[in-house]
C-alpha cells in the first residue's frame, strides 16, 4: 500500500481531519498554527482562526461546526463568519482542545488538554441538543474518538495512557457503564491518535511517532498497518466520492532543525488506499 502526498503545507500539528460528505470536500486543522484548511477545485484554502481550533462536523452544506481552545461555534465557510455555539473550557486558558468527532445521534464529543500537555488536565465533553456535557474529567492527551458502525459503542484515548478504550451507548449515545480496555498499546512502546471506524467496523487509529496507521477488528486485534513518510502521524479519516482513501495529517510539533532535516515531510498531509472503504461523518445537529 503507498502512501502519497495530498498536500504539501506543512502544519506545525495536523489534526481533525474529515470528509464533508454534502461537499465532496475534505477540511483540517492546524492546531499550532490556528489555522482550517482545505482543498477544493480551485486548489488549496485555508482560513485563519485566531486561536487554536481542532476539530470539526458538518452542519449543512456550508456551514461547520468547529472546537477551538475557547467554544464551539458555527463556521461559515462562504463568508467565514463565526458564531459562537457553546462555551468550551472558556475559563481555562492553560487548556485547549483537541481531537473530536460527530457521533450517530447529531451529537459532537471533544477532547481538551493543556497547552504543555499537563498530566491530567484536560476532559471529554460531548454536544448534544444545544448542551455541552463534561464525559470523563482528568484526560492529559485526548484522541481516537470515534464510533462503532452500529452506533452502540464509542471509542476513545488518553494518549498519555497508551490505551484505546470502548465505551457502550443508550439509545441517545451516552455512555453507559464503565468503558472497557479494546487495545493496549503498552507493551508495544506505541502511542495512539486519532482514529476511524471503516465500513467493516474496524478502527484504524494513527500512532504517534510510529510513522503509521494501524487496523484493528471490532474485537481489538491487530489486522495491519499502512506506512506513513512522516514520524509523527496525528488523525485518519476516509473520504473521495467512494469513501475509499484514507488521508492522514501529521506533524511537525517540537522538531528541531536536525530532526527535520531526517524527516523532512514531516507535518504535510498524506493520502493512501487502505483496500477498504469508510462512512460519511453525520451531521451535527445545534438543537
Amino acid at each position: 500500500m503507498t502512501t502519497e502526498v495530498y498536500d504539501n503545507r506543512p502544519c506545525e500539528l495536523g489534526e481533525g481531519i474529515f470528509w464533508h460528505p454534502e461537499r465532496a470536500q475534505l477540511f483540517w486543522f492546524d492546531i499550532i498554527g490556528h489555522r482550517l484548511l482545505s482543498r477544493d477545485e480551485g486548489g488549496p484554502r485555508d482560513w485563519a482562526m485566531g486561536e487554536c481550533a481542532s476539530a470539526a462536523g458538518w452542519i449543512d452544506r456550508d456551514t461547520l461546526l468547529f472546537a477551538s481552545e475557547i467554544g464551539l461555534f458555527a463556521f461559515d465557510l462562504v463568508t467565514g463568519r463565526r458564531d459562537p455555539i457553546a462555551p468550551l473550557e472558556a475559563d481555562k486558558p492553560e487548556t485547549r482542545s483537541n481531537d473530536g468527532r460527530a457521533d450517530p445521534f447529531g451529537g459532537f464529543w471533544i477532547g481538551t488538554m493543556g497547552k504543555k500537555a499537563e498530566p491530567g488536565a484536560g476532559a471529554i465533553y460531548r454536544f448534544y441538543r444545544g448542551r455541552v456535557e463534561l464525559l470523563y474529567p482528568a484526560i492529559t492527551i485526548p484522541n481516537a474518538i470515534s464510533f462503532a458502525k452500529d452506533g452502540r459503542s464509542a471509542y476513545f484515548a488518553d494518549t498519555a495512557v497508551q490505551r484505546i478504550m470502548v465505551q457502550a451507548l443508550d439509545t441517545e449515545g451516552w455512555p453507559t457503564g464503565a468503558p472497557e480496555v479494546f487495545v493496549d498499546l503498552r507493551s508495544e512502546g506505541l502511542h495512539p491518535d486519532g482514529a476511524v471506524i471503516d465500513n467493516e467496523g474496524c478502527l484504524w487509529n494513527a500512532q504517534w511517532g510510529a510513522r503509521r496507521v494501524a487496523r484493528y477488528t471490532a474485537d481489538g486485534r491487530f489486522d495491519r498497518a499502512i506506512a506513513v513518510p512522516a514520524r509523527q502521524v496525528s488523525c485518519p479519516a476516509f473520504g473521495g466520492p467512494m469513501l475509499d482513501r484514507l488521508y492522514l495529517t501529521t506533524a511537525r510539533q517540537g522538531m528541531d532543525a536536525e530532526a527535520l532535516a531526517a524527516d523532512p515531510l514531516a507535518g504535510q498531509t498524506f493520502v493512501a488506499e487502505p483496500g477498504v472503504t469508510g462512512r460519511a461523518d453525520p451531521r451535527v445537529r445545534l438543537g
